[in-house]
């Protein structure tokens, strides 16, 4: 699970959960007369207390869950975002017609008040996020890295590349000489053997491309190379990746575990 896929949507639904549960043990509904006044909180009625006020907060759940995850996941042929979803719609359904039909004598109290109101925006903002841009963006941005490194040089940490580190003695990226311990210097005097041919670098599609690491604002999807409708991986927010190659608008990017493939949607993202 990856808690960096959440959305500021996502951040929406978690706060109205909260306050739906605390509405919960609020007074429900209130009874003044005989010169005492009676009230009673959801938790007196099973079927308010845990059919609607628990419903939505386990959609909630759900909800966040299905984001957590690499791919989206079903139970019984259920997603279980659009499951989380209904569950928040039907309470604030439920909850708006006991607000407005109160029995005669009876008082709306805070429990049932609050409650409808954090139901709503729970249902609001899980049906808003697919939709809306703004609750799309990254409830916790991506960690920006340690400072730039040019191509060919390993990044200092995060993503999955560890960086090499130069030994005593000798400039980094030096290469030991035959019959030599690696990081010894040669003696004074003797020269060293003329290096060989530097490796070639990769091939680009254009010759003013330069490799650069980039984080996604949401998941997207990462497609093969061949040009398959299939994806291979998925890109997760709060993870960097590099980006080796272009394709016109697209990016072959690579994974941590060494994948590579095309990520087609490069609109928001964020270089290193």
């Amino acid at each position: 699970m990856n808690i960096r896929s959440l959305t500021r949507g996502d951040g929406v639904v978690i706060g109205a959960a909260v306050v739906l549960f605390i509405a919960s043990f609020l007074t429900y509904l209130s009874y003044s007369g005989f010169g005492a006044t009676q009230s009673r909180n959801a938790w007196e009625d099973l079927g308010m207390g845990l059919g609607i006020y628990m419903g939505a907060v386990i959609g909630a759940v759900l909800i966040v869950v299905n984001r957590c995850l690499p791919q989206p996941r079903k139970v019984l042929g259920l997603d279980l975002g659009a499951t989380g979803t209904a569950f928040g719609v039907l309470a604030a359904w439920t909850l708006l017609w006991s607000l407005i039909d109160v029995q005669d004598g009876l008082d709306a109290g805070a429990g049932l008040i609050l409650g409808f109101i954090a139901a709503l925006v729970l249902a609001g903002a899980a049906i808003a996020t697919p939709l809306v841009p703004a609750l799309q963006a990254p409830l916790v941005s991506a960690p920006r890295p340690v400072a730039p490194q040019p191509y060919g040089g390993q990044p200092q940490g995060g993503y999955g590349y560890p960086g090499a580190q130069p030994q005593p003695g000798q400039p980094y990226g030096a290469q030991p000489q035959p019959g030599q311990p690696y990081g010894q210097q040669p003696p004074a005097g003797q020269q060293q053997p003329p290096a060989g041919p530097a490796a070639p670098a990769p091939q680009t599609s254009g010759g003013d491309f330069s490799p650069f690491w980039f984080a996604v604002p949401v998941p997207r999807q990462l497609f093969a190379e061949d040009g398959s409708s299939n994806p291979i991986a998925e890109l997760a927010p709060g993870t960097w990746y590099l980006a080796v190659e272009q394709r016109g608008a697209a990016l072959v990017a690579q994974t941590q575990d060494g994948r590579r493939g095309v990520l087609q949607d490069t609109s928001g993202i964020q270089r290193g």
